[in-house]
């Protein structure tokens, strides 16, 4: 499925959801890399197999396998840090100045450019919740030349993917739960 057959799918109270993915595919303050990296990483984090398919359709080929490799490492390793770090922040106590003992290579040699990695796992983390990932990769990005520009497209991206998300598994639990219901 392509992505505007699945905005297609998108029921009319999400006609918000639509409009701002629609313009989101285009968004200037990103490079090409950028923008669907943050696309990819952001459907893989939002779980709904029928967006992340139809995103990796209309963004992957804009990537090289490298870089799509490590959007969805982004994805992949802030699903673990994500817990991980939003525990030792919520929980504190001795845990903040315990070592992790989790492995994080990809983190040192994404295969991208450090700035795209990090914007990736930025969006991530804003989809996940992470207060003290969130800081952490924004002041990397910020270091690594990107501005307030790019972080807040990264993240409105991030917002959209999630909530069309929420929509579709909400509309599919809904059709099966009126399916069950009929049975």
């Amino acid at each position: 499925m392509s992505l505007e057959s699945l905005r297609a799918t998108l029921p009319d109270h999400a006609k918000d959801l639509k409009l701002n993915l629609g313009s989101l595919a285009t968004e200037p303050a990103l490079t090409q890399q950028q923008r669907a990296g943050t696309f990819v990483a952001s459907a893989i984090a939002s779980r709904n197999a029928a967006l992340t398919r139809a995103v990796v359709a209309e963004f992957g080929p804009q990537l090289g396998a490298e870089a799509l490799a490590a959007a969805k490492a982004a994805a992949a390793i802030m699903g673990m840090n994500n817990v991980y770090y939003r525990f030792t922040h919520l929980v504190g106590g001795d845990y903040p100045s315990m070592p992790a003992k989790l492995r994080m290579n990809v983190m040192a040699r994404p295969g991208v450019e450090k700035a795209d990695f990090e914007l990736w796992s930025l969006a991530v983390s804003a989809i996940n919740g992470c207060g003290m990932c969130m800081e952490s990769h924004e002041k990397v990005v910020l270091h690594g030349g990107l501005g307030k520009e790019q972080v807040q497209a990264a993240v409105r991206i991030a917002a959209v993917v999630h909530a069309v998300a929420c929509v579709l598994d909400a509309e599919e639990a809904l059709a099966s739960g009126v399916t069950a219901a009929a049975a």
